[in-house]
């Protein structure tokens, strides 16, 4: 079996964590590949840079020509999802639903722990569509950008639980890490609180070889039935751009050739 893992950002570093938690969880026989996309933002904090990202995930994927049996989408709370479920012929998962499903098997309520505190409505939305939202006993930021997370990981670890504090004080038995970055931090915020910690890159690969060993997938009989066959300009974007180099630079207009090993 196996499961490919896209970070939905363009730093590599990120995907490097993402790809080593997903193994650590990943049973024996089971492969998995990482990526990001070519184009995008550095981080994802908010709808902008979100539905950017989106776009870039589904054109690295229409693209990379590499043969998977399941998707892992590794952004908290970001758009896109439903997109892949219509491009792709494999199952689709991403670490939002899957931390909160793991997490109500768990507990009575959950709270999420996630970045900034402007990411907050965006996950208590994706959450509410989802029909999660409702034993979702509080989500909160921890003010860390997402790229703060690797800079200090002490302090990194500190203010996750120093806020997770606040989410179990709230009414959550279960912990949620609410971001792709915070991949791997579940054991020592489990042991400093006392409750269990959900990492959504680890549910979600174990939800992804529980579905492809059921031998099941999207359904597409209606919501996520393939793209109707049409002109879509210029797509997919990334098959008309080429590495444009300057005093050995990459220009800010271009897509970066240097993406994770998959």
């Amino acid at each position: 079996m196996r499961i490919l893992v896209m970070n939905p950002n363009t730093t590599a570093s990120m995907t490097a964590s993402i790809r080593a938690t997903a193994t650590a969880a990943a049973a024996p026989g089971t492969e998995i590949l990482a990526t990001e996309p070519l184009w995008g933002p550095e981080s994802i904090e908010g709808h902008f840079e979100g539905y950017l990202s989106a776009a870039a995930v589904l054109d690295r994927l229409a693209t990379l020509g590499t043969p998977f049996d399941a998707l892992v989408m590794a952004g908290f709370g970001e758009p896109g999802r439903e997109g892949a479920q219509e491009l792709l012929d494999v199952p689709v998962l991403d670490i939002t639903e899957s931390a909160a499903q793991m997490a109500m098997m768990l507990g009575h309520a959950y709270g999420v722990v996630t970045t900034l505190d402007r990411a907050v409505p965006q996950i208590q939305d994706r959450l509410l569509t989802a029909g999660l939202l409702q034993r979702c006993a509080a989500v909160r930021g921890t003010g860390l950008g997402v790229l703060e997370l690797e800079e200090d990981p002490r302090r990194t670890v500190e203010v996750i639980i120093e806020t997770a504090r606040e989410v179990v004080r709230a009414g959550a038995e279960v912990i949620c890490l609410g971001c792709g970055g915070m991949a791997g931090l579940d054991a020592e915020v489990a042991a400093a609180l006392g409750v269990p910690v959900v990492d959504g890159v680890a549910a979600a690969v174990k939800f992804a070889e529980s579905v492809v060993g059921l031998g099941l997938t999207t359904s597409t009989v209606r919501s996520f039935a393939p793209p109707r066959p049409k002109a879509i300009s210029a797509w997919p974007l990334s098959r008309h751009l080429s590495p444009v180099r300057d005093t050995g630079r990459l220009l800010a207009t271009e897509f970066s050739a240097q993406t994770s090993d998959i």
